[in-house]
């Protein structure tokens, strides 16, 4: 009689299966479990981000105040109109040293990415697409834009546009 070779590896199949998902599981737990810690320092991080800024910005604030018990005990317009200027000056060096910085717009030629055409206008010797008044002043954050600016553009006048296209229409000699 012939004797079969016994197959130990079909025997240690089981176990080997039960230890392949017992170690999935727990990789599968600690990948959620990094998930949540990412999710709650993301949150942590973007709920105090601005935190520095803000303190900053209470120094501004504690001006104001300064600037408007001094302009209530004095009445003097003057006074608080300078307080006010010191303070507004204050609040741009810090928001420009915080990477904000104004997008030039009164004289510049008209850019659909930067300006935003509140009113076209008709102007005498003022080239067409050029910003005429800034109404809003716009921003860039970073060199990103967030607002752009808001402002009146030239056109050229009715007149002019057909004086040139009379002078088109003539035929070259």
């Amino acid at each position: 009689m012939k004797k079969e070779p016994v197959n130990e590896p079909t025997e240690k199949k089981p176990d080997a299966l039960a230890e392949l998902q017992d170690n999935y599981l727990r990789l599968q737990a600690e990948f959620d479990n990094y998930k949540k810690r990412c999710f709650k320092e993301k949150t942590e991080f973007i709920k105090f981000a601005n935190e520095s800024l803000i303190i900053e910005l209470l120094g501004i604030l504690d001006s104001f105040e300064r600037g408007v018990k001094a302009a209530d005990l004095t009445k003097d317009f003057k006074l608080l109109h300078q307080g006010v200027d010191m303070i507004s000056k204050q609040l741009h060096t810090l928001l420009e040293t915080k990477g904000l910085k104004r997008i030039k717009a009164a004289g510049e030629p008209f850019d659909p990415h930067q300006h935003e055409a509140m009113e076209v206008v008709e102007q005498d010797g003022i080239d067409q697409d050029v910003v005429v008044e800034e109404l809003q002043p716009g921003y860039l954050f970073n060199e990103r834009i967030i607002r752009p600016a808001k402002v009146k553009v030239a056109k050229a006048k009715e007149a002019e546009k057909e004086d040139n296209n009379k002078s088109n229409d003539r035929p070259a000699a």
